[in-house]
């Protein structure tokens, strides 16, 4: 009974997948081109770009130009300031190497001596 019922299902499934179908058109026959109200413009003839786009051309090259000059300008004083810092550090850790030089040559000159006064004790 399972058998037959199992049979019965995938037969069904076999005949449901398998059942010739009518391919979906993708490009159907019927469609109307679009009427546009304007004329095409040959590239190479007269009025191909008008003054107007020229000179938004230029303006906006004149901004990128003046963008990446600025960015330029940001960078060097980022560099600079950062040159600044490194110096202040340098500066520093020389401060303290000689701080801390003079505290050992100050030890050295009095730990002996301290040494020498706990021996006669």
């Amino acid at each position: 009974m399972k058998n037959l019922l199992f049979t019965v299902l995938i037969f069904s499934l076999l005949l449901i997948s398998c059942s010739k179908k009518e391919p979906a058109d993708l490009y159907p026959q019927d469609t109307s081109k679009t009427q546009y109200d304007t004329v095409p413009v040959d590239s190479f003839s007269d009025g191909a770009t008008s003054v107007d786009i020229v000179r938004q051309i230029r303006m906006s090259s004149q901004q990128y130009q003046d963008s990446v000059k600025e960015a330029l300008k940001l960078e060097a004083e980022e560099k600079r300031i950062k040159e600044e810092l490194e110096k202040e550090n340098k500066k520093k850790q020389e401060e303290e190497k000689k701080k801390a030089g003079e505290e050992k040559k100050e030890e050295k000159t009095t730990s002996p001596a301290s040494s020498n006064e706990t021996k006669k004790e």
